[in-house]
Parts: structure tokens; C-alpha cells; sequence
């Protein structure tokens, strides 16, 4: 009986982590870069240096408003933080404004209050949404196909708990050059040592977007969305301008009062309503770095007295309990050390992913009638292997080096980043279609290598803090980054190596032992 349901759960597992296993690599991948997306996007643009006093940046950002959008019918205020040097401003234009785009409605400034000419780029925060919007497709769909992804996910992890019974025992057992026995001690071994990660990433994930995936409690409560929202958040309503000019208070001090009443953290965020008008409101809402829990208090003011108008709504159980899985999802609670942590477990994930992805090919290719002429399902799965494995990480440092070479004059410059990423993977995909596997898997491994080896490269000769002036002056940012682009090249270097070595040897057939335990 135990034997059955072990048998079972081998092949629920071999296939919920197959059929989507190609994009729950990018997610993963995207997924971990996004624990420093601040800091990649502080590399992605150069020209932004030193740090900014919090309370000093939203006063200039105001003083900056003021002169760019009195009439807005709304300002938002993102000040710095620990991890950042420039303010986010974005202004929503009043009903009589003329329509505008929405680079024509933002802009960065540097604690002044002045607008930093830097290049136009979507950073770190780009990965961070294809994690789960995805691109070229609309948001909804996407989130649903993540969705599905992520529940494969979490089926595959249970599955394969069940299934392999010796999984923490093969966890002390990574043997190299050894085929099949190989990929599957890669596979254990990464998917053991973040085991608890990897579970509360997945579940944690879908509870992101549970209103979404499961939406009926609401409609059949709720008239709809707004008021579901207001229920439980305690929304304050937007108040009408009333026509009567008044100045806005210093929000300095709201600042410093908002974090009083949250025993000292941050503000994160500011919103201004009807700025210049007797019935202007500044809410204030609480860093999502500055807690566990993601969903951050408000507390609103007067905007021309200052005097506090309202807070948001004590949270309740579930409410609570949802603002602290997605906290922990995101990890921008974590300092360096356990963000690292979150990073070197997202990279495991990456890898556990991807060498499913091959183990699966590995171990069907000895069964072949004809290894060297393969049906057309298992030439399809290896050639998506490589584009995905290889290729994927290629693009993304294929984005790296658009962000240096591209020119700053360009239209649509940020678009254009993100379009590279994605030719550069079409590329990949179709040379791994044209070659023989064989072939294809060294070449790509190699193309990834060079890629990332060239990003610390054209960063010294495009600006001024390459690695040896980055080490020079201290600025351990840049030279951090440079230092994983290296430690990547050098990984994928070694699969290259390793690839072109397999490809000259031939296949090694596993042990007859090791076929019988994985037979699925």
C-alpha cells in the first residue's frame, strides 16, 4: 500500500513539476533577484550616489510639487530609505489637465527636491513584477498562469516529500560526475536544504492573491470590490476641493508624529490629497520594511493645520494573519543578513527547478529505443531546457548591459531594456531549435558565462564606478554586484565545461540501481 501510494505520488510529482516547470524557473529566478531589487536598481542607474535624510527628501519633494503640480488632484511621496537615495514622486493631473503619460507624471528627485537627470530604467522593480505579472500579456492572465504554476509547485514539493523516503539521508550524498545519480543528488540536495523555504515561498505566494483566485466570498458579500475594501481596511473617503486656496503644512512634522505612534518606524509612503486646498488631507503610511507584517498603518492629517484626522482600523485575525505571509513572501522586512538568507534559499529553489528539468531528460534517455534519435515530446522538453536554464539567465544579463549600452537619448529607453531581455531569450530558444542538444547546452552555458563576465567589464569602461574604483572608494554596492556577476560567470562557466566534456565522453548510463529507485 505504502509502495502504491509512493508510486503514485512519483508520478504526480515527475509531472506537476514538469508541465510548468520552464516558467516557474523564471519565477524563481526573478523571484530572488527581487530581494535586492533596490540595490540592482541603484546599479541601474549610476548617476545616483551618496544617501538622503527621509524627512528632509519629502519636504523637498513637496517644495518640488508644488512648483510642477499645484492643481494635481493627488501627490504621492516615496521617500528614501536604508536601501535607497532618491524620492519617488507621482501626481495624479486634476480633472481640467490635459491627459499625459505616465513618465509625464512622475519623476526622481534627490533630496532637494530637485529632478536627477539619470536614465530612464525599470531596475530591479521590473524583475520584481515579472515574478508574478509576467510581460507582454495582460495582468489578469498572467496572475492566474502564476497562480497555476504555483499551485504545481506546492504539489510537486509534497509530492516529492512523499516520494522519496530516504530524501534526508540523500541530502548528505552529492556525487559528482556520476549522470543520472548526479542531477538527482543536485535535485535532493537543493530541494532538502531550503525544504522550509520553499514550502512557506510557495504557499505564501498563492495567499498574495487569494481575493483574486477565490473571489466568491467577497461577491457574495459585498456589493463590490470598494466596499469590500472599505470594510476592511477602513478606507477614508476622498473629500471634494472646496475652491479656497490654503497653504500646506510642513509634513516634517506629520512624519515624525506618524512614527511616534508607531513606536519609531518609518513612514513609507505619503499621499496628498487636493494639495493647495482648504480640504487638503496628508496620509501617512508606514514603511513595509518596517515590520513583518506588509500591510503598514495610515494615519491621516489636516493638510493646512497638521492636526491628525483618523487611522486606519485595528487588523484583525485574518487580516493579520494575511499581512504577515505576505510579508514574508516579499522579505522587505529583512535585514542584509537574512535577506541574503532569503537570496541563497531563492537560489537553491532556482536550481532544484531546473535540475528537475534536466533529471527528466536524463533519466529517459537511456530508455530510449534510439538515444540518438529521440521522439518528439523528448526533444521538446530538452530543447525548452535549454532555452529556459541557460537562456533565461542570459537574458537577464543581456538586460544588465542594455541598461550600460543602450543611449540615454533613446525613446522609450526603459522598454527598450526590457525588450533586449526578451530577444535575447527568443535568440537562445531558436539556436537551441537549430543545434543538436549536445551542442546547443555548452554553447548556451558558454553565452551565459561571457554575458555575465562582460557586465562588471562594460560597467568600467561606461562609467566611473567600475570594481577597481568601486574597491577604491568604498561604494561596496557596486562592487557587490560586480562580484555576483562574476561568481555567475563562473557557474555557468563550469556548466559549460562540464556540458562540453559530457558531449565528447557520450552518455553515461546510470546504475541499474538508481533506474529502479526513480522509475516513476
Amino acid at each position: 500500500m505504502k509502495e502504491g501510494l509512493r508510486q503514485s505520488m512519483a508520478l504526480l510529482h515527475t509531472w506537476a513539476g514538469l508541465l510548468l516547470g520552464w516558467l516557474l524557473f523564471a519565477m524563481f529566478a526573478t523571484g530572488t533577484a527581487a530581494y535586492f531589487q533596490d540595490e540592482i536598481t541603484r546599479w541601474m542607474q549610476p548617476e545616483v550616489t551618496g544617501k538622503a535624510d527621509p524627512v528632509a527628501s519629502a519636504e523637498g519633494a513637496v517644495r518640488y510639487l508644488q512648483r510642477t503640480a499645484p492643481d494635481a488632484a493627488s501627490w504621492f511621496i516615496t521617500p528614501p530609505n536604508s536601501r535607497s537615495a532618491t524620492t519617488q514622486v507621482y501626481w495624479q493631473p486634476g480633472e481640467n489637465a490635459k491627459p499625459a503619460k505616465r513618465r509625464e507624471t512622475s519623476a526622481v528627485l534627490d533630496q532637494s527636491g530637485h529632478e536627477i537627470s539619470t536614465r530612464e530604467t525599470r531596475g530591479g522593480f521590473f524583475l520584481y513584477r515579472f515574478h508574478f505579472d509576467l510581460h507582454y500579456m495582460p495582468v489578469y492572465w498572467a496572475r492566474y498562469l502564476v497562480g497555476v504554476a504555483a499551485m504545481f509547485m506546492l504539489v510537486a514539493i509534497l509530492s516529492g516529500i512523499i516520494t522519496h523516503k530516504k530524501i534526508f539521508a540523500d541530502f548528505f550524498m552529492l556525487r559528482f560526475n556520476k549522470g543520472q545519480r548526479s542531477w538527482l543528488d543536485a535535485h535532493n540536495v537543493t530541494a532538502v536544504i531550503a525544504l522550509p523555504f520553499h514550502l512557506m515561498i510557495t504557499f505564501t505566494g498563492l495567499v498574495t492573491l487569494a481575493t483574486m483566485y477565490m473571489p466568491w466570498g467577497i461577491a457574495a458579500n459585498y456589493a463590490d470590490r470598494s466596499a469590500f475594501s472599505n470594510a476592511v481596511f477602513g478606507n477614508s473617503e476622498d473629500v471634494a476641493r472646496s475652491g479656497k486656496a490654503a497653504p500646506l503644512c510642513a509634513v516634517g512634522p506629520i512624519m515624525r508624529s506618524a512614527s511616534a505612534q508607531w513606536g519609531g518606524k518609518a513612514v513609507g509612503y505619503l499621499r496628498v490629497t487636493n494639495p493647495g486646498d482648504a480640504t487638503a488631507r496628508i496620509g501617512a503610511t508606514r514603511a513595509p520594511e518596517a515590520a513583518i507584517g506588509s500591510r503598514g498603518e495610515e494615519v491621516t492629517f489636516d493638510g493646512v493645520t497638521g492636526k491628525p484626522l483618523d487611522q486606519s482600523m485595528p487588523k484583525g485575525a485574518a487580516l493579520a494573519t494575511e499581512s504577515v505571509m505576505i510579508g514574508l513572501h516579499a522579505g522587505r522586512f529583512a535585514e542584509y543578513g537574512l535577506r541574503w538568507l532569503y537570496f541563497l534559499s531563492g537560489v537553491g529553489g532556482t536550481i532544484m527547478v531546473g535540475s528537475g528539468l534536466v533529471l527528466w531528460t536524463v533519466k529517459r534517455r537511456s530508455k530510449l529505443p534510439d538515444p540518438s534519435r529521440p521522439h518528439f515530446g523528448f526533444r521538446l522538453v530538452e530543447k525548452l531546457n535549454i532555452a529556459t536554464i541557460a537562456g533565461f539567465p542570459a537574458a537577464i544579463a543581456t538586460y544588465f548591459l542594455a541598461n550600460r549600452l543602450l543611449p540615454a537619448w533613446l525613446a522609450d529607453r526603459a522598454d527598450q531594456e526590457v525588450n533586449s531581455l526578451f530577444l535575447a531569450w527568443l535568440g537562445v530558444l531558436i539556436w537551441a531549435i537549430i543545434r543538436p542538444a549536445a551542442r546547443a547546452w555548452p554553447e548556451m552555458m558558454g553565452l551565459a558565462a561571457g554575458l555575465f563576465a562582460a557586465v562588471p567589464l562594460v560597467n568600467a569602461i561606461t562609467t566611473s564606478r567600475g570594481l577597481p574604483a568601486s574597491l577604491l572608494a568604498g561604494d561596496w554596492l557596486f562592487v557587490s554586484f560586480d562580484a555576483a556577476m562574476l561568481v555567475l560567470a563562473a557557474g555557468f562557466a563550469l556548466g559549460a565545461r562540464r556540458a562540453a566534456r559530457k558531449r565528447v565522453e557520450g552518455p553515461r548510463p546510470a546504475p541499474r540501481k538508481t533506474q529502479e529507485v526513480m522509475a516513476a
